[in-house]
């Protein structure tokens, strides 16, 4: 007899609850023992090693990155052969910060919907992968999977963020990291002033055309800059100075807009100066975020079982960025956030990192993976669920949103 995605539900709550103890423990393993990004060797591990005990195939060291893994079950020989739901964790820490934006949270919540799922349906119909994406603050584990060719076949994308508003999608721009080089002459300014070319002082002019550029920009839109070098010493006209600046768009064409533009006020910088300049990207570029209203409506419903009411995004409020954005375009997606403090908190600060081992951080896992698993129990027993999804997704492509 088919199994009907209500009869499932109450399974996965029954699952989710029986592991509760067990799920809230790895929470706090984890957040005992923050790894940074690209670190994450024991977090990896014990995710992977909870995965294979319960009768998933794990592949460890996919995507070139030695602490990411792809944990698969399900009829299907490959992804695509029937649907797939993908459910995603995230676990590295900050420095000196450890889980202060609470990735042990989104680490036990994506192991527990996993569990929860193979259990409730038992040898799943498809294909239900649990992956393993490291370095989310930092470089980008997602994007580096997306580029292996890892969430092919999968029709939906599922994680959930801990934060300090209850949404049901998170507004994300796309980011990226541009390093901005200046090559002048040295000498010295006293004894020889007129044969320097400061590369410095090219280096501060371009902070100064950013600022006005940045007066103009969208919402959603900045640029921060720092200086990374800026000479050697006092006596010497610096023959060479850079900077590195973080951009943010807030949809992905935005963004590449916002980098042309530093690329020209650098460059006629230069010619100004009679300096040359160098312009290079630095690491993975975050796309936005396109959220799938079909799949995060279905997570926000199963949240309301747990008391949990979930509420659109405050407009012109903008969360930062995220690899999952990389995953949102190609994929149909979500990331809602589930508050774990007030909105008088803010993540990557000490309180939010006590807040993520605090009792309301245990309610919210819990919910969060019965949720997850709720949702992927759809994306698999539902067609209808995945046509909508898919549908969607390239609705909002065909507009660039």
């Amino acid at each position: 007899m088919s199994q009907t995605p209500e009869s499932v539900y109450a399974r996965v709550r029954e699952e989710v609850a029986a592991r509760a103890d067990r799920l809230w423990d790895v929470s706090l393993a984890l957040h005992r023992d923050p790894e940074t990004a690209y670190e994450e060797r024991r977090a990896s591990r014990l995710l992977a090693d909870e995965l294979e005990r319960e009768g998933f195939r794990v592949e460890r060291g996919v995507a070139g990155l030695p602490t990411a893994f792809v944990a698969r079950t399900g009829t299907a020989a490959t992804p695509g052969d029937g649907p797939c739901a993908a459910l995603l964790m995230e676990y590295d820490a900050l420095p000196l910060l450890g889980h202060a934006c609470g990735h042990n949270l989104i680490a036990s919540a994506g192991l527990g919907a996993s569990l929860a799922v193979r259990a409730a349906l038992g040898e799943v119909g498809g294909t239900l992968l649990a992956v393993g994406a490291p370095a989310e603050e930092r470089g980008g584990g997602k994007v580096a999977e997306v580029e292996a060719g890892l969430f092919e076949g999968v029709d939906a994308a599922l994680m959930f963020h801990p934060g300090v508003y209850d949404w049901s999608w998170a507004p994300l721009t796309a980011s990226a990291q541009v390093r901005v080089g200046y090559h002048g002459r040295a000498a010295h300014p006293t004894g020889s002033p007129t044969e320097g070319i400061d590369a410095l002082g090219a280096l501060i002019q371009l902070f100064n055309a950013l600022g006005v550029l940045h007066k103009r920009l969208a919402p959603g839109s900045h640029i921060q800059g720092i200086v990374t070098d800026g000479g050697r010493a006092t006596n010497i006209v610096p023959e060479y100075a850079e900077g590195m600046f973080g951009l943010r768009g807030s949809t992905t064409s935005a963004l590449e807009e916002l980098v042309e533009e530093l690329r020209s006020c650098a460059q006629g910088v230069a010619l100004a100066t009679r300096t040359t300049v160098e312009v290079t990207g630095v690491g993975g570029r975050y796309e936005h975020f396109r959220d799938n209203d079909v799949l995060s409506g279905l997570f926000a419903r199963h949240m309301d079982r747990a008391g949990i009411r979930l509420s659109e995004p405050v407009p012109g409020v903008y969360l930062g960025s995220s690899d999952i954005g990389n995953v949102s375009t190609r994929v149909p997606a979500i990331h809602p956030f589930v508050a774990i403090m007030g909105s008088e908190g803010a993540d990557h600060t000490p309180p939010f990192a006590e807040a993520a081992a605090g009792p309301r951080a245990r309610e919210v896992m819990l919910a969060a993976a019965e949720a997850l698993a709720c949702t992927a129990v759809d994306v698999l027993l539902r067609p209808d669920v995945t046509e909508r999804a898919w549908t969607r997704l390239r609705e909002k492509a065909a507009v660039g949103l």
